[in-house]
């Protein structure tokens, strides 16, 4: 057993004595110094710090930014100032917000640590008294009471009643039931350590004393904050894959145009004029469009996940959804709604449902598919007046918002979850607790207890006597009742029917469901004196009630759309294991051959034995921030590219560390959002659905216009590569390879950054993470196109001088004009790994209006005298328009003649070899 687990099976006064403290009397305040001195305050620490400046100038080594800066200075040198003006703008604007993204990436540590508790009440040489938490040393005793939060991670040497909120640390979905004795050495899970409170957590109910076992970064909550200072955030795959497109792209460019520059003084042609056409060249090859273009892509992108209630820390992560394999889910809060839920009642022999999930008072009752009346039930409606009556909670209503999502009077509960659930199913018959409350009036309450198992009530009513109500454990509850309430009558409680109502009490544990057993007492008047025992002895037995955190309506669907765009969904919780199959069950995340794993499982399991099982995992209960960090990093061993979704604190590192980390919007603690990329603003699964779909159409949309400015820059390289090889006088001059790289390329390429989804997206599998932007037939297309645009340019060129070689400015403004309609036209090719044909060209009115545009200015720079010497273009009549609108439009249509041509080859190809 760990450390950390030991004091579990330890007796109280094994710990004290290992503390050498006396529970009467505390620590003295000369021995608490001391041992603060040992192991230092009792507060989170944080790592070292960045400063502001360090990490500004940090975003600025990313290599393709500083061959950018390069490009910036040999425009300048070459006085186009608006090109070098454009790239500066693009490198600040991606500095910028990486800085922004390094900025509020670590604050997860200082979320963290709002969560310990400013002050505790403690015992010091035999006095109690409040000190700062920052204080508390390992063997100080401390009293915790219902509001408190636990200020240090303690072993309970008293418990009374004590419940502990502790979903955010453990996934427990309901408030656990604490005590002071030792338990099992096996049970080591953390869920399970029921003599153990930890910092952060709640007291929602009772009260206790505890002995100080961990301080500060020795507790669970700093184990959390230990591994998020040393987990790394993943690289999303589009920034590795545009970082290697990047180098790669600017070696070729800049090869090629040497070799253009070279090629062309060996035909002498003038030296100094190559250099400036090779310079342009250059600039032009290098797409430094490619980061602007990319951040207004993802930009847009999370303007439309705004809409979709998923809101965007940064940006890339939109994009890391689409190749995203499997996904992680937390089920308290994320696949179920975090609220307990009646669904089943036996009462009087029979077993009814209850419709309607959460906390909204709205619902049916029915058996055997016919509708309940309640009034007409006494037992059912005797077993609701107990459930609402016996019970501290509080039903109401009140107007939240919550960041994006504004939810007018919603139903929430004030107590107990469980609590308020029967209250729920109460109200949904009518049966109102304010309402009931004016009718009894609350004489003594025998509040719940570990051992009891049970809680009671006694009330009075003028009119109908005084009674006792209560509610516990069933198979607790039935040893108490001497009788049974049937069809109105209070019958014998015999064997058989003993027998009977635990049969159908297993039958609904069965269904994952937490059971309550409800029974009553009549006494004469409330001056009856009994002793304390005897008023839960002689009850009547009214019967069960079972409850669940409830799925969400909608995350089925969701899963099931997951499945076919070939993602799987696994759960993660630190739930029970019935609880959590069966929900996986219902939801379709389980399946026939799928495993399940307990933290205990994973705890016995070496690192290879979980690696060759991981991928055959569907759900995962019982589990501890490290489980859920280690099931996180195995999937990425094993190729996954990992979403990880959860609200609490116990999810945070596996989020940061998941390739996307995804928080809930409004059940998420601070500390889950701030290590997330991802927040849901309706903390709805379904919502991942969208961000997927987006994330799939954001990256395919990269792809096109990636497409579009290789192809545009190779047609551009080929054809001043083509004509120095022929010995032709240069086809373009260097302002007019500038003009169709910030203008022809630029407005278009945008356009193709919001490109709507094609229908396919989500029944396609997800793409391979470490696939080339390339693969699919990028590469084919563009080197395709390019030699085609680059080609039909040429022969545009060539006619026209041929014709006249006396006007040379005549044959390059008609290069121009044809390079630039290639580029227009190719640009509707890129919609689609298919041909042009495929998509309707007004599915997407921002690129026809670019393209437009682009057509436009291009005709002011022809037409336009005053631009006439600045671009050395010259008016063109209908003999240049005719040749050039054939030789643009000739790529597109060789082009779709080859990609016919391409299937056919290779089937012939294969036959060949099989053959």
């Amino acid at each position: 057993m760990s450390e950390r687990a030991r004091w579990v099976d330890w007796e109280v006064e094994r710990v004290a004595a290992h503390f050498k403290v006396d529970l009467t009397s505390g620590l003295s305040d000369k021995e608490a110094k001391e041992r603060l001195k040992q192991v230092g305050p009792n507060q989170l620490a944080e790592g070292e710090k960045a400063s502001w400046l360090s990490l500004f100038i940090e975003q600025f080594k990313d290599f393709m930014v500083l061959v950018l800066l390069i490009a910036t200075l040999i425009s300048g040198l070459l006085g186009e100032y608006t090109d070098a003006i454009a790239i500066i703008a693009i490198v600040l604007l991606n500095a910028v917000l990486g800085f922004i993204q390094e900025m509020r990436a670590e604050k997860s540590l200082s979320a963290l640590k709002k969560l310990s508790a400013p002050t505790a009440k403690v015992l010091r040489e035999g006095e109690w008294k409040r000190v700062d938490a920052s204080q508390l040393v390992p063997g100080d005793v401390i009293m915790l009471e219902s509001g408190d939060r636990i200020p240090a991670d303690v072993r309970f040497a008293q418990a009374e009643g004590l419940y502990v909120e502790e979903s955010a640390l453990t996934g427990e979905s309901v408030p656990v039931t604490k005590q002071s004795a030792s338990l099992p050495r096996a049970e080591v899970a953390l869920g399970d350590r029921k003599n153990m409170g930890y910092m952060g957590t709640m007291v929602v109910r009772g009260n206790g004393l505890g002995i100080v076992v961990h301080t500060g970064m020795g507790t669970e909550m700093g184990r959390i904050a230990h591994l998020l200072e040393n987990t790394e955030a993943m690289d999303t795959p589009l920034k590795r894959r545009l970082e290697q497109l990047g180098k790669v792209l600017i070696v070729v460019a800049l090869l090629l145009t040497a070799l253009v520059v070279f090629t062309g003084i060996l035909h002498g042609h003038d030296a100094y004029k190559m250099f400036l056409a090779g310079v342009s060249l250059a600039v032009a090859a290098i797409p430094e469009g490619l980061p602007a273009i990319v951040t207004i892509a993802l930009a847009l992108g999370v303007q439309r996940m705004i809409k979709r209630r998923a809101i965007v820390r940064k940006l890339p992560s939109v994009e890391t959804l689409g190749c995203a394999t499997v996904i992680c889910s937390d089920k308290t809060g994320t696949l179920t709604q975090n609220k307990m839920t009646v669904t089943q009642l036996w009462a009087d022999g029979k077993r009814i449902q209850v419709s309607g999930s959460g906390y909204v008072p709205e619902g049916e009752f029915q058996a055997d598919g016919a509708i309940v009346k309640v009034e007409k039930e006494p037992a059912l409606r005797r077993l609701l007046e107990v459930a609402a009556l016996c019970n501290n909670a509080q039903l109401m209503q009140k107007t939240e918002k919550n960041g994006l999502l504004k939810k007018s009077e919603a139903w929430v509960v004030n107590g107990d979850p469980t609590e308020g659930a029967l209250l729920v199913a109460a109200a949904k018959a009518g049966l109102d607790k304010e309402r009931l409350a004016g009718e009894w009036e609350r004489i003594k309450e025998l509040p719940f207890d570990s051992e009891r198992k049970m809680m009671s009530v006694i009330l009075e009513n003028k009119s109908k006597g005084c009674v006792v109500f209560s509610k516990g454990a069933p198979d607790v509850l039935l040893t108490k009742c001497t009788h049974l309430l049937e069809q109105g009558r209070k019958v014998p409680l015999t064997d058989a029917k003993r027998e009977q109502i635990l049969r159908h009490n297993e039958e609904l544990a069965s269904m994952a469901l937490r059971n309550l057993g409800f029974a009553y007492r009549e006494l004469d008047s409330r001056h009856t004196v009994l002793k304390e025992g005897q008023y839960e002895q002689q009850l009547v037995f009214v019967g069960l009630a079972g409850m669940i955190d409830p799925p969400r309506a909608e995350v089925k669907e969701a899963i099931n759309v997951c499945r076919k765009a070939g993602i799987k969904t696994v759960m993660i919780t630190g739930d029970h294991q019935t609880t959590a199959v069966a929900i996986a069950r219902e939801l379709g995340i389980k399946r026939p051959q799928g495993l399940t794993l307990t933290g205990q499982d994973l705890y016995n399991m070496s690192d290879d034995e979980f690696q060759k099982k991981v991928n055959d995992v569907d759900v995962y209960a019982r589990v501890s921030p490290e489980h859920k960090l280690r099931i996180v990093k195995a999937l990425q061993q094993a190729g996954q590219v990992v979403a990880m979704t959860g609200d609490g604190v116990n999810d945070a590192p596996a989020i940061k560390s998941a390739d996307i980390g995804i928080a809930m919007g409004i059940t998420g603690t601070d500390v889950s959002k701030e290590a997330s990329s991802l927040i849901l603003a309706d903390d709805n699964f379904s919502t991942i659905v969208a961000a997927v779909e987006e994330g799939r159409n954001i990256y395919e949309n990269i792809r096109k216009f990636i497409s579009y400015l290789l192809a545009s820059n190779v047609g551009e390289i080929l054809i001043m590569f083509l004509a120095m090889l022929a010995g032709l006088p240069l086809p373009l001059v260097p302002i007019q390879i500038l003009w169709v790289n910030l203008v022809t390329d630029g407005l278009p390429a945008m356009a193709l950054g919001i490109d709507p989804a094609e229908e396919d997206t989500m029944v396609r599998s997800p793409r391979n993470s470490r696939e080339s932007v390339f693969a699919r037939g990028v590469g084919w297309k563009i080197v395709t196109r390019g030699l085609l645009i680059g080609a039909c340019s040429l022969m545009a060129f060539w006619v026209t001088y041929m014709e006249t070689p006396d006007d040379l400015v005549r044959a390059q403004t008609v290069a121009f004009a044809t390079l630039v309609f290639a580029q227009l036209i190719y640009v509707f090719d890129c919609r689609s790994q298919g041909t042009i044909f495929q998509r309707n060209p007004l599915d997407n009115l921002p690129l026809v209006l670019a393209v437009l545009s682009s057509a436009v200015l291009l005709l002011v720079v022809i037409y336009h005298p005053p631009l006439q010497p600045v671009f050395h273009t010259v008016s063109l009549g209908v003999r240049e328009w005719i040749l050039i609108l054939v030789t643009s439009t000739l790529p597109v249509i060789l082009a779709g003649i080859l990609d016919l041509l391409r299937p056919m080859a290779r089937r012939t190809q294969r036959m060949m070899h099989s053959s």
